[in-house]
């Protein structure tokens, strides 16, 4: 017997809400086998992130090399990378290593609204790391960077997903949440097919969407490691994350913004 294998590389969240953390129980829940690679430990909690600590690039390196010599992986979900230097580490090991599901989730701010990623590196990630991934999970606000324009209404999120796609030769899941309609819509952009998918949700209120990102890019790695398609594997982790937010929504974990419910399918299954 064989595991579905993910290798998440990403920053750690000491609140346990986002980050590596929330990588790790998205993996799980959804099926797949979660291993790490710790790019930064952050000093964080529900109200915000306090101190960036970043970790060694040899160190990083080492880690996914330990990883993926041995364990392997069926998919990569990459996530918080801090720094230029950093993303050419991540660069240089899926070279190396040739994996094709990479899944990168383009981490430039958090919830709280602090920022992750240098300046600097916003540059290298756009020419170095985004065309060598399969699939990018950018929201609102990511979008706008890599686009270099504003994206005000749902009407422009299906022009601009085709049109990240293309600017970058990499599949797209835009997230609509940032929005203020009570529908979302998150398109996917199927850059292989040419394809547009709309996948629809009822927006949440709720204050606990702390590593909603972390999580749905996670999922989608999982899926992918499982064998499905882009188009599925989007799809189910958009019903996943969607799950998550109904489950956690009613949940007081501190005082800022709380963290999805990762487990909620396990959590019924147990009270019945």
């Amino acid at each position: 017997m064989k595991y579905n294998k993910v290798l998440s590389i990403a920053g750690s969240d000491s609140g346990g809400g986002a980050g590596i953390q929330a990588d790790i129980k998205a993996i799980s829940a959804c099926g797949s086998y979660a291993a790490t690679a710790i790019t930064a430990i952050t000093v964080q909690n529900t109200v915000g992130v306090s101190n960036v600590h970043a970790i060694p690039n040899q160190i990083l390196a080492e880690q996914i090399d330990a990883v993926l010599s041995d364990i392997g992986a069926d998919a990569i979900k990459i996530g918080m990378l801090h720094s230029s230097e950093t993303i050419h580490v991540v660069a240089d090991a899926l070279k190396k290593y040739q994996i094709k599901n990479v899944v990168l989730d383009p981490v430039m701010v958090a919830t709280s609204g602090d920022k992750l990623l240098l300046d600097e590196a916003i540059v290298t990630l756009k020419e170095v790391l985004i065309p060598m991934v399969k699939v990018i999970t950018p929201n609102i606000p990511e979008a706008e960077i890599l686009l270099g324009r504003q994206i005000p209404t749902q009407e422009d999120v299906f022009e601009c997903a085709a049109e990240l796609s293309n600017l970058y030769k990499v599949s797209v899941l835009l997230k609509a949440g940032h929005l203020n309609e009570d529908e979302l819509i998150d398109v996917f952009f199927d850059f292989e097919k040419q394809e547009s998918v709309e996948m629809k949700s009822l927006r949440m209120i709720t204050k606990n969407t702390h590593g909603t990102g972390c999580t749905m890019s996670s999922a989608f790695a999982a899926f992918l490691s499982q064998g499905y398609d882009l188009q599925e594997s989007a799809k189910k982790a958009k019903d996943y994350i969607n799950n998550a937010i109904i489950a956690g929504a009613d949940y007081e974990i501190g005082e800022g913004h709380g963290p999805v419910n990762h487990f909620y399918h396990f959590l019924e299954t147990c009270k019945q």
